[in-house]
């Protein structure tokens, strides 16, 4: 936690840069708000800040209805750290503990509840129970305020045990009883059944270059591009669903179509990360901004960001497939096993048809579209996932998922690099072998040498990611095809190797 004259400044400023940074809760109401809530600020000495939602509600404080402090962008804390708590609030926003309760969450990162609970509170002010609870209440409020549904199915679809513990929780959150809270904030219901959500971001935001990276990977029958608006199917928990897309002023509009609600705020987490939505632009802006190689690139696109993936099994099937053909090649050849290895979505929309092949599914694959070498490769990598032995989870230790990678046939450093940064988000990921990186340095001056280059991005730790996607966005045109080309030498080269 920043100290506390830091925080009430950031209030008194009403900066919104510190939205989902920090929480202030003011003891003479009771309410907690983000620092840019436009109430009148409160005495210094009624004023208590938290690092989460979480702690502030269990500390007794409701959430505020003018700003509704629980709709912020996350903080990008847990995107950057690597540590058990920011592993922790990733597998909570993924629904670790509505599936498989706080033994299940310590059990994945290796403690005992007791000592997770101490960790977790010391970090965050909140244990695992009260930050699930919190996650819980922001669910309920978007299903309140954006279905038809019953609410004693909202409180089983936002992941409640009882409609007694929903009642209670809602109450307790928002000082209303659900149905206040769906007469206060009702918005217009979709016709078709879907559950259409605001996911806000911090400006600026790149969404064209983000957009632009989307189009050009459209995998046939898996995610389509409409206009604006970018669609796919995803793999959930508790069944398959399609989100869609759409840019908008200071948020992304997300419609889902699920087949069971209970997977509404793991989908919604899993759109924040494909996005990158919970990046701190400006933070960024001031760690690289002045570096005299990079700096310029950063400060001339301040808004872009880090693509991620709603599926890091996903993103590394499509990694090892894409050493050895072009984009638009890996696209065919991805088509066609989602095709024949995925299983068909009960209500297909537009042209989306199947979602992506589960792990099992392509372990027991007899042959697939590539050759020999790559389907080693995707085999193998499926049976570890399917098996328990790689676990690309979104709170996995980025350590051991790296060694895990390295420990297959046909993957090397570049892959398990880019696995990290697209399928993890790991902000320090950094491809140096990969030839689009590396003619970008060569074009800024940097020789073509590993070590020179290692020296160099050392100094952009620990956002090295940031730097890749800047270097990747520069690549010479001249040069783009002698790079396709290049890198697809070198990851049929790496395979080989490995």
């Amino acid at each position: 936690m920043p100290s506390f004259e830091q925080c009430y400044r950031a209030v008194e400023s009403r900066d919104p840069r510190f939205d989902g940074w920090i929480y202030i809760a003011v003891t003479s109401t009771g309410i907690y708000c983000r620092p840019s809530c436009p109430a009148t600020t409160p005495r210094r000495r009624n004023a208590r800040f938290f690092p989460t939602a979480a702690a502030a509600q269990d500390a007794g404080f409701r959430a505020c209805r003018r700003c509704r402090p629980d709709a912020v962008p996350g903080s990008p804390e847990w995107d950057l750290r690597a540590d058990v708590a920011a592993r922790a609030m990733r597998l909570v926003d993924d629904g670790l503990v509505e599936r498989e309760g706080v033994a299940g969450l310590a059990a994945r990162l290796g403690y005992t509840t007791r000592h997770l609970g101490r960790l977790l509170s010391a970090e965050l002010g909140a244990g695992p129970l009260a930050l699930a609870r919190a996650r819980r209440a922001h669910t309920a409020r978007l299903l309140l305020e954006t279905t038809d549904l019953p609410i004693t199915d909202v409180a089983f679809a936002a992941g409640f045990g009882s409609v007694r513990q929903f009642n209670d929780t809602i109450r307790a959150v928002f000082a209303a009883t659900p149905g206040e809270v769906r007469r206060a904030g009702r918005r217009q219901v979709p016709t078709n059944g879907a559950v259409t959500l605001r996911l806000p971001y911090r400006p600026p935001y790149d969404a064209e270059s983000g957009w632009r990276y989307l189009a050009d990977r459209l995998v046939p029958g898996l995610e389509e591009l409409d206009g604006t608006t970018y669609r796919r199917a995803v793999r959930l928990h508790h069944g398959a669903g399609v989100l869609a897309l759409t840019p908008a002023d200071g948020y992304v509009r997300c419609e889902l179509h699920l087949d069971d609600l209970r997977d509404l705020g793991p989908a919604a987490a899993r759109c924040r990360r494909l996005l990158h939505l919970d990046a701190d632009p400006a933070g960024i802006t001031d760690a690289l901004g002045d570096d005299p190689l990079i700096g310029p690139l950063v400060r001339a696109r301040p808004g872009l960001r880090v693509p991620g993936s709603v599926d890091a099994f996903e993103t590394a099937v499509r990694a090892v497939v894409g050493q050895q053909v072009s984009v638009s090649a890996a696209r065919t050849v991805v088509g066609r096993m989602v095709a024949a290895y995925a299983d068909p979505l009960p209500h297909p929309v537009g042209t989306l048809t199947h979602s992506f092949p589960a792990p099992a599914a392509l372990a027991e694959a007899g042959t697939l579209p590539m050759p020999a070498a790559r389907t080693r490769t995707v085999t193998a990598l499926a049976g570890a996932v399917a098996g328990g032995s790689l676990d690309l989870a979104p709170g996995a230790d980025r350590a051991e998922v790296e060694a895990g990678l390295l420990a297959l046939p046909g993957v090397g450093p570049w892959t398990a690099a880019y696995v990290a940064l697209r399928g993890l988000g790991d902000p320090d990921a950094f491809p140096g072998t990969d030839l689009g990186i590396r003619r970008s340095l060569v074009a800024l001056g940097v020789p073509d040498r590993p070590a020179e280059i290692a020296a160099v991005a050392d100094r952009w730790r620990p956002l090295r990611s940031y730097a890749a996607q800047h270097l990747w966005t520069v690549v010479p045109a001249a040069t783009r095809t002698a790079t396709r080309t290049a890198t697809r030498t070198a990851t049929r080269t790496e395979g080989r190797a490995a």
